[in-house]
């Protein structure tokens, strides 16, 4: 597992690059939660999400947003949180220019910075958002979301709510032209704490990523 460490708006920002022998690979980021309330590269949510992309045969990269770590700068409310993702990917892409497939993955904060991700780059083709604050956070922007994919949550998540879960998830279900997918795992909490909820959460991701990489569609 390499470490890297490449450029960001404000400075350096550190990583972690699994890369496969395959030049073709598809490639995928994941992003981590809250910097303010500890969240990091290395949150287990994070870390078993690049494991699980890298096990399905991408090039992946997690990385520390500014002020977390080793990465240079301080917490911007989202904006320079956004910016740095931006830089991320640049990065992933610059090693990878023959990949077909983009993927984005955010966990809580990292979903929410993943979604804006993703209304500015229309190379990604696919995202995974587990635990959307969308309790906390604005989803609007998403008009129209630009491409398809899986909504996960736990039905006893209290940081955010499955209600607004499930009411974000329907207003995207009404736009055309993608489809979005929404999986609760029973009984989990936010963080997918005991261990067969994480499995749940990482084989509804696995099944999902899987089954979209053999369709050519958004």
């Amino acid at each position: 597992m390499p470490e890297v460490i490449f450029p960001g708006p404000e400075g350096r920002l550190e990583g972690r690059y699994h890369p496969q022998k395959d030049r073709d690979a598809p490639i995928a980021i994941v992003l981590h939660p809250h910097p303010q309330f500890g969240g990091t590269m290395n949150n287990k949510v994070v870390y078993n999400l690049h494991y699980a992309f890298y096990n399905m045969g991408f090039t992946v990269l997690r990385f520390n947003f500014r002020g977390v770590g080793r990465s240079q700068g301080e917490y911007d409310q989202g904006v320079g949180e956004l910016s740095d993702a931006a830089s991320a990917l640049d990065y992933l892409q610059s090693m990878n220019s023959n990949s077909k497939h983009c993927w984005v993955a955010g966990f809580s904060f990292g979903a929410w910075i993943g979604m804006q991700l993703l209304m500015r780059r229309p190379e990604i083709t696919g995202f995974i958002s587990v635990s959307p604050p969308a309790n906390m956070y604005d989803f609007s922007f998403l008009a129209p979301c630009p491409s398809s994919g899986l909504i996960v949550n736990g039905t006893a998540d209290r940081v955010a709510p499955p209600a607004d879960t499930q009411s974000l998830v329907g207003k995207l279900q009404e736009q055309k032209g993608i489809t979005i997918t929404h999986e609760e795992i029973d009984g989990a909490g936010h963080f997918f704490q005991e261990e067969d909820q994480m499995q749940s959460m990482l084989g509804s991701v696995s099944d999902y990523v899987k089954r979209r990489l053999t369709e050519t569609t958004r």
